[in-house]
């Protein structure tokens, strides 16, 4: 019986759905004068998400918008009580608006308001509520402290390094470092988890060479915190050589036992996952074994979706984007190498929080209208559907008799004034829940026209034609037509009206000119309106521009006959190539044509001409193609090469307006290149005279141009004329035009209010600039007042920039704005900016300064902070001054430097780290807090000292050859030992390109600085790497190369004198000096004749002295020279053309019986001078030189 009940219920229903009508809901226009009118619950615009984190450091800001008429007021919930706002200081709401700001200024604590809020929205006609915003404050707390034991593995095995980040909120991102702050390079072997982890499927011998340290970054703080390291022991069967490590044989030739694959995670053979629909969904599997394996995945009973996978990690993670119920299922990995496989089976399903299929939305109803609201959707599980009423459950609200509820849907039947509310549908299941907020409004309304009143309308015959009649009333009003106020309704053949109240005409024809009314009538009353229509003849062109080709200097003509309404203006326009044609001096335009006189190379174009009047347009175009001048003989001017253009002339102004006047002026020759622009420039006598300024350009087929002006100017223009040359001379300069005046146009710029004295605000300001005074007499009025007071505006005027408001008290808010002015009238006022007076010396200092945890480097300190009111000023920053009083390292000199170091927090409990501290080290510092201007008083002086930490690198080190194969090393200590020096290290390795030999190891005593090496082989280079060494650890590298040793050039030079080429280069040369030895013999056995001339070319004099033979007599020839000929040049030679000058070197003097001297392998000695004795004449010995040039010549 019961089951028989609820399908006759169920059978009621859907007959009543059946027989109901439903109306139509109204559309409200956008029409302001409606919507003034229109009365209407709130409507939620913004609000904040769902799930809020905020940044502690700054203020809280929770949105919440809504509209309305009347305007909503607002209220808050928290955690589902009222929030009392009033009572709080912290928390202010904006105007006109509901979202709050809670600020920390005075101080409080973020954490303190965490919770849910919800906004509510009302007025006299409803209540919106915005979804429940669950405010959070982000944390990004510390590493906890734990002392990590080295971790030993044996090599091959595998190995889980744990991460274990704190849970930060927004969780934070991790990933992997080592000691040098370099990332983990992560592979097919060794690779990051999803959780954090660092995985190693097989751990190698080299894997000890890093440190391990997860690092997290934090979102909202922007801050990177570092857990301890790891150290990692690889245990070895045989000892290990880095030098034999290669990818082809990984383990270097020893021994490693090879393993199957197991799973590291997930672990054991299968593990399921749940994840929300439109979510992300990562699968991850990591295997161990040796060698690494290969992983693949599959899906169970079906491909993975190709689109929307992607694989990442080296195939160990699987990454579905916007998961659908369709990728549940049972996901499988396999993991191999060639000892075997091992699979995991996941089992993935795919739950979903709720979403829409049928949102509810505003319903706005007339009297006695139906309606209904909708709220479907669809979840898994399915999700549940509550209905509630300005905020209230609908079980609980006062009952409507119009309203009746079926399910998830809400029917209204014959709704009356008063019913108006608003409705909110909420759907949710365990995994979330959508809120929606939907309005029934019902008005009434008498009919409004919402078209301008008696509209003319003017229509090209045979077209198409609609008259539009906007109207708005409710009830719905009922449109109807007519014609001249004559006759029924107008619908049906001809003429067909729209639910909107437009009348479609088909086709208009003259005869349907005349004047329709459009009325709207309802129940309230009646609105009317009229339209004017007049049907006109259409444009067109009856003769059109053709096709021609013209020679370049000739005139082209095209046509444009055009047929129009007469009773319509219009106009004909033509352009090029899509472009606007202007037509300048050049071009001509007459009622039927267009006329291009002097054709050149850029006339070449399509030509459009355009008619068109205000309802209707026609177009036609017609191609100029330029032809080179045929001419056997071309003209002188063709052969030129183009030039500058020559100035435009005779300037004429025309059409004078108060801001503006016509320039017309006549181009000059453009030398063979056309005139792509006109520049026009100015100069004015009033504020720099004799400057001229660039006012505009033009392009250069126009000589009449309106210049638009600024008042009170006394202007002169001239024009310059540009080509793709250069530009031409300036033109000779227009009559001058004066401007009149006008008030100023433009708000100051740069406006703002800052205290230079504790009791003043200085308002500052930019000056206008001189072409923008636009009149005599400039000056500027200034307003300012008390921002946090309701007081009126005080002003003055100044002729100046800056106006000094005295006995102000210190640092408060004042809006302040400015207007310039002249004779003429005042220009637009400014908005009001915000400025302040000024600032004191804070009063208060930081208190309880200390220390919590020092190490080499840093520090963290905290201190009490300052109430915000002590500051006295903007607040800027907390203000540590610290400095190195003393060093722990005996005897250590340095110099004493103050430092600061700012920061800006205005947390309850502030804390901070000081870095860059120098270790092992004595430190005082103290805290003051700083405004803008002053420093407070300072707080509690704490003194600290830093923790030993690794040295610096040596202050130098140097290596110096030493011997055939020994180098000795030099070094000093570091400057800065940062602790105290228990020695040295050097290691140093045969460096080959980029490979690097097995490092070899040295330590020393810290009072060594000195090192004498042999090394193995002279000719390998070496890198060499020296750190001192503290109780902490190994210091800064310094990194030296292997000199070059002293003999290493020589060594080369042996191997070129042993190349073939160098031998035979040496042979050619003593070959040579061979030959001019036996020349010389020659010439001595020879005497003073030298038999050259049947082989010379030139004379060598311009007489010739010679024997019958051919033979040159030098003692004839030395008879008839002068003495100053026979003087000897030094370092003459003979030319090649076979002239010779006097040269003191001679051979044949040395032959007659001089001191020439040779050395053993046959070359001259010096320069060769001739040694004779005093009672010879010059008569019996030639002067004529002998180089080994003329030798040469000689034996030919």
């Amino acid at each position: 019986m019961l089951r028989q009940g609820r399908h006759l219920a169920l059978a009621l229903m859907s007959f009543q759905l059946l027989l109901w009508r439903e109306s139509v809901t109204i559309e409200v226009p956008q029409d302001p004068k409606i919507l003034a009118d229109l009365r209407q619950p709130p409507t939620i615009t913004k609000q904040s998400v769902k799930d809020y984190i905020v940044d502690p450091r700054d203020n809280i800001i929770i949105e919440c918008e809504a509209k309305g008429n009347p305007v909503p007021t607002f209220s808050w919930r928290r955690n589902g009580k009222f929030f009392n706002i009033v009572k709080d200081p912290r928390v202010t709401m904006r105007k006109r608006s509901g979202t709050l700001e809670i600020g920390f200024r005075n101080g409080g604590r973020p954490e303190d308001y965490e919770g849910e809020y919800q906004c509510f929205a009302s007025n006299d006609h409803g209540m919106a509520m915005s979804n429940k915003i669950l405010l959070r404050v982000s944390k990004a707390p510390l590493w906890p402290k734990e002392v990590l034991e080295p971790v030993v593995v044996t090599e091959g095995s595998s190995l889980v390094l744990p991460c274990n980040p704190p849970p930060g909120l927004p969780p934070p991102f991790t990933f992997w470092m080592n000691s040098m702050m370099s990332p983990i390079v992560q592979d097919k072997r060794v690779s990051k988890g999803l959780n954090g982890d660092l995985y190693f499927s097989n751990v190698m011998a080299q894997d000890a060479q890093n440190d391990y340290s997860c690092s997290a970054r934090f979102h909202f703080t922007h801050t990177i915190q570092q857990k301890n390291p790891f150290t990692l022991k690889v245990l070895t069967n045989d000892p290990y050589n880095d030098t034999s490590y290669n990818d082809s044989d990984p383990y270097g030739g020893r021994k490693v036992a090879e393993s199957t694959p197991t799973f590291l995670s997930p672990l054991g053979s299968e593990s399921s996952k749940m994840v929300l629909r439109d979510e992300q969904l990562l699968l991850e599997c990591i295997a161990a074994g040796l060698p690494t394996p290969a992983i693949k995945w599959f899906k169970k009973g079906g491909d993975l979706p190709g689109r929307k996978v992607k694989f990442e990690n080296y195939n160990k993670t699987m990454k579905i984007i916007s998961v659908s119920e369709e990728d549940a299922g049972e996901y499988v990995c396999m993991a191999n190498n060639h000892l075997g496989s091992i699979r995991h089976s996941i089992f993935v399903q795919v739950k979903a929080a709720p979403y829409w299929l049928d949102k509810p939305t505003n319903l706005v109803l007339a009297p006695e209208d139906n309606g209904r609201l909708v709220c479907r959707a669809n979840g898994n599980p399915k999700p549940s559907i509550q209905w509630l009423v300005n905020g209230q459950p609908i079980n609980n609200s006062v009952p409507d008799p119009s309203r009746q509820m079926m399910g998830d849907t809400i029917i209204f039947r014959s709704v009356q004034m008063g019913s108006s509310a608003v409705y909110q549908c909420n759907a949710s299941n365990q995994h979330g829940y959508l809120l929606a907020n939907a309005f029934v409004s019902v008005i009434d309304m008498r009919p409004r026209m919402l078209g301008p009143k008696n509209q003319l309308i003017k229509v090209i015959e045979n077209n198409r034609t609609f008259l539009d009649c906007p109207f708005f009333g409710s009830p719905f009003p009922e449109l109807r037509w007519f014609k001249n106020g004559q006759g029924s309704g107008l619908d049906g053949g001809q003429y067909r009206v729209y639910v909107n109240g437009t009348l479609e005409i088909k086709r208009a024809r003259a005869e349907d000119e005349g004047t329709y009314t459009c009325v709207a009538s309802s129940i309230l009353g009646m609105a009317e309106n009229q339209v004017r229509l007049e049907v006109k003849e259409p444009s067109r062109i009856v003769r059109a521009p053709e096709h021609q080709s013209a020679v370049r200097g000739s005139t082209a003509r095209f046509d444009c006959k055009v047929k129009f309404d007469p009773s319509l203006p219009v106009t004909v326009a033509w352009t090029k190539d899509d472009k606007p044609l202007y037509l300048g001096w050049r071009l001509r335009k007459d009622e039927e044509s267009l006329t291009i006189p002097n054709i050149n190379e850029g006339d070449e174009g399509t030509y459009t001409c355009t008619v068109k009047t205000e309802i209707d347009q026609d177009s036609a175009s017609a191609r100029l193609t330029v032809l080179e001048e045929a001419s056997l003989n071309p003209s002188v001017s063709s052969a030129l090469p183009p030039d500058r253009p020559d100035p435009p002339m005779d300037l004429e102004l025309s059409d004078p307006a108060a801001r503006s006047v016509r320039l017309t002026w006549i181009p000059g020759n453009d030398h063979r290149s056309p005139v792509t622009e006109f520049l026009v420039q100015f100069e004015e006598d009033r504020w720099e005279p004799g400057r001229w300024q660039d006012l505009a350009t033009y392009p250069g087929d126009l000589n009449s141009v309106i210049l638009q002006l600024a008042p009170f100017v006394n202007y002169q223009f001239r024009v310059v004329a540009i080509n793709a040359v250069g530009r031409s001379d300036a033109s000779q300069p227009s009559p001058k035009y004066q401007t009149s005046s006008a008030a100023p146009d433009v708000i100051p710029r740069g406006l703002r209010g800052w205290g230079s004295e504790k009791d003043n605000m200085e308002i500052i300001w930019e000056p206008l600039l001189d072409l923008e005074k636009n009149g005599p007499n400039l000056h500027y009025s200034v307003w300012w007042r008390r921002k946090d007071l309701d007081k009126e505006w005080n002003n003055v005027t100044v002729m100046g920039t800056k106006h000094v408001v005295h006995n102000t008290d210190t640092y408060v808010p004042y809006e302040i704005k400015i207007q310039a002015r002249n004779d003429v009238g005042a220009g637009p006022e400014s908005n009001a900016i915000i400025g302040y007076s000024g600032e004191d010396q804070p009063i208060s200092a930081p208190t309880e300064l200390r220390i919590s945890k020092v190490d080499s480097t840093k520090a963290n300190i905290h201190w009490k902070p300052v109430d915000q009111v002590s500051v006295r000023g903007e607040f800027k920053e907390y203000r540590l001054y610290y400095w190195r009083e003393s060093s722990h390292v005996p005897g250590l000199v340095f110099r004493k430097e103050n430092k600061t170091k700012g920061f800006y927090t205005t947390m309850a409990e502030p804390s901070a780290i000081l870095s860059d501290l120098v270790p092992f080290s004595r430190y005082k510092m103290f805290m003051v807090v700083a405004n803008n201007r002053y420093e407070g008083p300072p707080s509690n002086t704490v003194e600290f000292s830093t923790k030993e930490g690794v040295p610096d690198a040596p202050s130098f080190f140097r290596i110096k050859p030493k011997g055939f194969d020994t180098i000795h090393l030099q070094w000093d200590k570091p400057l800065e030992p940062n602790g105290l020096l228990i020695g040295y290290q050097l290691k140093y390795q045969t460096a080959n390109g980029s490979r690097e030999g097995r490092p070899r190891l040295e330590t020393f005593q810290p009072n060594v600085t000195e090192f004498t090496l042999r090394l193995p082989d002279r000719s390998t280079r070496y890198n060499f790497y020296l750190s001192a060494l503290t109780q902490v650890g190994a210091g800064e590298i310094f990194v030296e190369e292997s000199p070059f040793f002293a003999n290493e050039a020589y060594i080369d030079q042996v191997d070129i004198a042993t190349q073939g080429w160098f031998i035979g280069l040496m042979c050619a040369i003593a070959l040579i000096i061979l030959i001019l030895l036996i020349v010389c013999f020659i010439k001595r056995s020879r005497g003073g004749k030298y038999p050259v001339r049947d082989k010379k070319d030139l004379p060598l004099d311009s007489v010739d002295h010679k024997d019958p033979d051919g033979s040159f007599d030098y003692q004839n020839q030395n008879k008839n020279s002068s003495d100053e000929d026979n003087k000897p040049l030094q370092g003459s030679q003979t030319s090649l053309e076979g002239n010779v000058k006097e040269s003191d070197d001679s051979l044949v003097d040395y032959g007659e019986g001089g001191d020439g001297q040779f050395n053993e392998d046959g070359s001259f000695i010096g320069q060769y001078t001739v040694k004779k004795d005093k009672d010879e004449t010059e008569g019996n010995e030639s002067s004529e030189a002998t180089s080994p040039v003329n030798a040469i010549y000689s034996l030919a």
